[in-house]
Parts: C-alpha cells; structure tokens; sequence
C-alpha cells in the first residue's frame, strides 16, 4: 500500500500519475471521493493491478455522517485498510495507492462535526501510514519520502 498526502491543490495526483507512469498503462482503476462517494464493495472486486482512491478525507467524512462515535469510524476505516492489504495480497502484483489531503493544519474547527471528522481523519491517516509499504508527502509537487 502507498500513501500519498499533502496540502490541497499540492499536486499529489499530479505526482501519482507521473510517479506510476499512469499515462502509459491502462491497468489502474482510479475513483475519486471528490466525484462520488465510494463504494467498498467495488473497490475489491476490481481485476486491475493497480488501485487509486483519492480524497480519502472525503471517504473518511462520508464514514462520519454515518457513524457519530469515532472509535467505530476508527473501526470501520481499519477494517477497509485492511481490506486493501488482503486485495494487495491475493494476486501478485497488485498496488493500493491512497491519496488524502491534509485538512486543517492543526487549526481546531468550531463545528463539532468538523472537529470530530478533522480527528477521525488524523486518526485514519496514522492507521494507513502504519500499514502502508510507502508514504510521500506531496508539497507543491515535490515529494518527501517519508517512509
């Protein structure tokens, strides 16, 4: 598994796709939460070698409006990570590429939702780096291999 993240509007999916040479391959299944929510279910089911979420925050905020208590969302998130490891591991190969900004900046929000999805999402991405083979942090579209 690899993570990428970084501020919004950084290049991270900029980067992915030069990165993976994406351009050159047509073996990626590439879904974005910034278009539709995500449906786990079909994420698994995908034949291609390599897999691309992008805006992981806005898949962990979809969690949120479900659940309201954050250890379930935490739950919940550790269940779907480890979900990709297995899909990694059932045929050579294959590559799950998480892409999620980095929302607030340490900035507390007012909104109670906003606080608890701003929480859960720094909770997630702490559960993603444990298990991930690699993470980069994309500023400005320079990386930073921080793993």
């Amino acid at each position: 598994m690899h993570f990428v993240t970084g501020g919004a509007f950084n290049g991270k999916a900029k980067w992915v796709r030069k990165f993976y040479s994406l351009d050159d391959h047509d073996s990626f299944l590439w879904l974005s939460a910034y278009q539709s929510d995500i449906d786990e279910n079909f994420l698994f089911i995908s034949q291609q070698h390599l897999l691309v979420v992008e805006g992981v925050e806005q898949w962990i905020k979809s969690i949120a409006r479900e659940e309201s208590d954050s250890d379930a969302i935490r739950t919940r998130w550790r269940h779907t990570i480890s979900r990709f490891r297995e899909w990694e591991a059932s045929k050579s190969g294959r590559t799950v590429i998480l892409i999620g900004t980095d929302i607030t900046k340490g900035i507390v929000p007012m909104d109670p939702f906003d606080r608890l999805w701003r929480d859960v999402t720094g909770w997630a991405y702490q559960d993603t780096v444990v298990v991930s083979d690699r993470v980069d942090l994309i500023f400005y579209g320079l990386a930073n291999r921080l793993k």
